[in-house]
């Protein structure tokens, strides 16, 4: 009579864990990791391993055997996921494409589909011993096919780009994206270490610095959807280069975890960077960004809370000279002041209405000719805009005078902004 088997009841724990949280499930849901993690250890006990020094078994090996068709001929969802799986280019070993199948098939539904066809395949006892196996075993076969189904029934939304160190660990990284428009230079040094892009420094007033995204230490995941799991040296520039003049996406790996501390699988790398690359340091907060009472987090973004005073005509010339005049023309009118939100983004300037988030005003660098502010008042700044940019030989330029919170809100924004006439080349 067969005993008791302690991985399907925690196996089981695990799944009604998970039901007690928010469906869909998802990376974020505190279970999952060690449900994923048992599932693996049931898949792999008792598996046959070949003699004579051939390569180890793993249970993506039977996966990828499963048969491609039905008996109609036709491909099937589970075959589909397969191929998914041995194709993905973001793992490199056994371990790593079984797990990125695991979680294709909890998105897909088709977790007691790939165990279904194993216990009715010829390969089932060239795989699993029967005595000391699970899915070898007609006994544990049965509930393990029953708790598969179960979860079958569940809605899981785990983030399948996600998988860069699946061959390492379960343990997924924080992921986020950084998306700059074109520019001459990024400004970003980096390291290439056993097939991973590390970022070792920010050059300042680059590119990457002002749009304040990229640490040090972080990994270059992807560049418009271009996977550098496994890149050989300099194949980030190459990647770069093919995509000169064209707004870029990367997808990044922080080195930071979620609990703050460091992502456990980066440790290795981390340790070998600061022993090779002298004066190497993690970067923990952007050189620039300060989180003050003055500004606010909108859509993820920081931006400030100033006064707009309005805005003067100052004729066909747009030049920095001009707004010695355009300040004080603003300033006579006594216009109440307007409470905004000042967004410097990467390709305009955007104003908004405090209360309600009404964009009021935006303008693309190309239409900013200068910005700056006088001495005399060290909390006032100005930029000057082109009226009709449609129509150049007819336009004139209005300069809008903001009041911001401190001298130094007022330079930083003026360097953001001076940042974007120099960084935003448009390539033809």
């Amino acid at each position: 009579m067969t005993g008791r088997e302690p991985l399907l009841g925690a196996l089981k724990v695990c799944i009604l864990s998970l039901k007690e949280g928010n469906s869909p499930y998802t990376d974020a849901s505190p279970h999952l990791t060690s449900f994923c993690e048992i599932l693996e250890m049931i898949l792999r006990k008792g598996m046959k391993q070949p003699v004579l020094g051939f390569r180890r078994r793993d249970y993506w090996h039977w996966l990828e055997q499963l048969p491609q068709q039905d008996t109609a001929s036709r491909v099937t969802p589970l075959s589909i996921v397969i191929e998914r799986a041995s194709s993905c280019e973001k793992v490199l070993t056994a371990q790593g494409r079984g797990r990125y199948f695991l979680r294709l098939a909890l998105n897909g539904k088709l977790l007691a589909t790939a165990v279904r066809q194993l216990s009715q395949s010829s390969k089932l006892p060239e795989f699993y011993d029967p005595v000391t196996s699970i899915l070898g075993n007609e006994d544990f076969m049965e509930p393990f096919l029953s708790l598969m189904l179960v979860v079958t029934e569940m809605n899981f939304s785990l983030d399948l780009q996600n998988s860069s160190f699946l061959d390492e660990s379960w343990l997924l990284p924080v992921c986020v994206t950084y998306e700059t428009v074109p520019c001459r230079e990024l400004g970003m040094v980096l390291r290439y270490l056993e097939g991973r892009i590390f970022v070792i420094e920010m050059l300042p007033e680059s590119q990457a610095e002002v749009d304040e995204v990229v640490l040090a230490g972080d990994v270059i995941d992807e560049i418009n959807g271009v996977s550098l799991r496994n890149a050989y040296n300099g194949q980030a520039g190459a990647v770069l280069q093919k995509l000169k003049g064209k707004p870029l996406h990367f997808r990044l790996i922080r080195w930071k975890w979620h609990d703050g501390g460091m992502y456990k699988p980066l440790l290795p790398y981390l340790k070998v960077l600061r022993e090779k690359v002298s004066g190497f340091q993690l970067q923990y907060e952007h050189r620039c960004k300060e989180e003050k009472e003055d500004r606010c987090l909108q859509g993820g973004r920081l931006l400030y809370n100033l006064r707009y005073l309005g805005q003067a005509n100052v004729g066909k010339y747009g030049g920095k000279e001009v707004l010695d005049q355009g300040i004080p023309t603003v300033l006579e009118q006594h216009l109440p002041p307007q409470e905004v939100l000042f967004d410097v983004k990467e390709t305009e300037v955007l104003i908004q209405e405090r209360t309600s988030s009404k964009v009021l005003l935006h303008y693309p660098y190309p239409e900013i000719s200068c910005v700056g502010r006088r001495l005399d008042n060290s909390n006032l700044f100005a930029f000057c805009v082109a009226v009709s940019p449609e129509m150049p030989e007819q336009s004139t330029f209005a300069c809008l005078v903001f009041e911001s919170n401190s001298q130094e809100e007022c330079e930083e924004i003026i360097k953001r902004i001076a940042a974007g006439f120099k960084h935003t080349e448009w390539f033809v």
